[in-house]
């Protein structure tokens, strides 16, 4: 059961990457297809967004200070290409299904986002990825009912390491949807976002 854990976990992150059907083909062949519908619940695990060059300076040029609330945390970089945010939220559960491919993956935390200029805010937070449709959701100002999608997940350049009971990708990119975008300029009085902005990369650790 631990070896189809394993490679339930990576076929699932491969899959986001358009590698589903290989997968799920390798884990036939194994002699998993019978059990490839079970969920294998995760552990525990973290997922970091650091902001591509220009996004961070954009945000304090316009008055917006993106801040991380705990269990979140939030770091500043300073690359080569400038300075850099780096957002960490724990991973706290969820489940991946192999066949079909799906499931979620839970974080706490969130980013509260103030518009020092006009003193409006808007926190988002309590991430869920899902694997199904490769987005990451998140509630509103605290409201369990206003779950949103807020980013688009691309792992065309992602790079997969896996081990016993840890699988981790790096390098997803991760873009504002339009529903993002239209919710943070409203409710912080500005036009600075706009749907399919690349606003970083980020890397996930799972552990089941």
């Amino acid at each position: 059961m631990r070896g189809f854990r394993y490679l339930a976990v990576v076929a699932a992150i491969v899959g986001l990457a358009g590698g589903a059907t290989t997968a799920a083909s390798a884990a036939t062949s194994q002699g998993a297809g019978a059990q490839a519908a079970a969920a294998v619940h995760l552990r525990g695990g973290a997922t970091a967004v650091t902001t591509a060059p220009g996004i961070v300076p954009a945000l304090l040029k316009n008055g917006i200070v993106p801040l991380a609330t705990a269990p979140g945390t939030e770091s500043v970089l300073f690359p080569n290409s400038g300075p850099a945010a780096r957002f960490t939220f724990p991973v706290t559960g969820g489940s991946v299904t192999l066949s079909p491919l799906g499931g979620k993956v839970n974080h706490a935390g969130g980013i509260l986002f103030v518009n020092v200029k006009n003193g409006k805010t808007i926190e988002v937070g309590r991430f869920t990825i899902d694997l199904a449709h490769a987005d990451l959701t998140g509630i509103v100002n605290g409201n369990p009912k206003a779950r949103v999608p807020l980013f688009r997940l691309d792992l065309s350049h992602a790079k997969l390491t896996a081990g016993k009971h840890v699988a981790t990708a790096k390098g997803i990119g991760v873009k504002l949807t339009s529903t993002a975008a239209k919710a943070l300029n409203a409710a912080l009085g500005t036009k600075l976002f706009s749907g399919g902005l690349k606003l970083g990369t980020a890397s996930t650790l799972l552990r089941f």
